[in-house]
């Protein structure tokens, strides 16, 4: 792939928050490694689907490329623009190329603004239309990409409902004109039937507009259905990305084998035979993660060497990338999964890192 067809290169990125103690100084006791070292590119006119459990970091990573939340470390580079070397009003100009949509439509939208104020914000920010007619023939054509009406304009978001709200974010999104729309959990809040219609019209707007999207969601189905490229995070570190198809077929790293086996089959009988992965034990904390690999405190192919004192690194392997040490191994059958332990995260005293201890062996009583 050549530089002119990847709109946006992460390298190394890493956003740590500090953890702070003190009662008349704060002082730095840690730091909360949301993300810790993550490299993606993401093709012009692409879609990139990003997964992962409930605080494994891929919101911050997103918010993160749109420089919303300040990297402490690596590099996003947009269009050739390494981002985090602009000036402040050089980033502002280039945020009208760079959007996001939220994941909570309702809380959002400011309820005190009607549709036309939402949307004629950005635009009188940025200095786009001469003036209030033009604006309003903008705003207009974008309410017809997004398909609700004109009469919209002079309503608040609490008189929508909920896909219509996300339709007015969107809107918002769209209205300026960009080449990069970060979508954070953009359907999770809605209906079944209404999520289909919100995911066919970013299909839609994509193929009309050369849009490119970076989707981050739970739902792998969704996942599978939007994305060219799926990466999978695990506690602020990507641990496979592959083409949707192959890595929905072929899953390699042990995490997304156990997330790929939660996904339901709508097949009774091929329900009833195919591998489930039930993984043991708490998510690590990101304040205290475990060395090495993050996931060997719970993956069943955990193995004695390399796994708990070296971190692996994303290598290809046929096609997908992958932070595995046994990959290929697992892939053929030659490491077969055994019990893991469960390990528990626990609180200690005030200011101390949180302590890992295994599952009780019995009621009350820890090993």
């Amino acid at each position: 792939m050549s530089e002119q067809d990847v709109l946006v290169e992460v390298r190394d990125l890493k956003v740590h928050f500090p953890i702070k103690r003190g009662v008349l100084f704060d002082r730095t006791v840690g730091h909360v490694k949301a993300v810790d070292g993550v490299d993606l590119s993401i093709p012009r006119g692409k879609t990139y689907g990003l997964v992962g459990e409930s605080g494994c970091g891929k919101s911050t990573l997103g918010r993160a490329l749109l420089q919303l939340t300040p990297p402490t470390g690596g590099e996003v580079v947009f269009d050739g623009v390494e981002l985090g070397k602009l000036p402040a009003g050089k980033l502002r100009a280039l945020r009208r190329r760079m959007q996001m949509i939220f994941q909570d439509p309702l809380s959002s939208l400011d309820p005190r603004q009607n549709v036309e104020s939402i949307l004629t914000e950005g635009l009188q920010a940025h200095g786009i239309g001469g003036g209030r007619d033009e604006r309003r023939k903008i705003i207009g054509e974008t309410l017809d990409k997004v398909g609700l009406p004109r009469w919209a304009l002079s309503r608040y978001p609490h008189e929508f409902s909920g896909g219509q709200r996300q339709r007015i974010g969107i809107a918002r999104a769209l209205v300026l004109g960009p080449e990069l729309i970060v979508a954070d959990e953009p359907v999770s809040a809605l209906d079944v039937s209404i999520q289909a219609q919100v995911v066919n019209l970013l299909d839609e707007l994509q193929d009309s507009l050369g849009l490119t999207y970076l989707v981050i969601a739970h739902d792998l189905a969704v996942v599978r259905h939007i994305s060219d490229t799926v990466g999978v995070m695990y506690l602020g570190a990507l641990v496979e990305e592959a083409p949707s198809d192959r890595l929905y077929t072929q899953p390699l790293h042990p995490y997304t084998r156990a997330l790929m086996s939660a996904v339901p089959v709508p097949d009774p009988d091929l329900e009833d035979r195919r591998e489930r992965i039930l993984l043991a034990g708490d998510l690590p904390s990101p304040a205290n993660p475990p060395s090495g690999c993050r996931f060997h405190t719970r993956c069943p192919w955990a193995q004695p060497t390399r796994c708990s004192d070296e971190r692996p690194v994303l290598r290809d392997i046929g096609g997908s990338r992958v932070a595995c040490h046994w990959a290929e191994q697992i892939a053929s059958g030659e490491l077969r999964p055994h019990e893991v332990a469960a390990q528990i995260t626990r609180p200690t005293d005030e200011g101390e890192d949180p302590s890992v201890v295994s599952a009780p062996s019995e009621p009350g009583s820890y090993v």
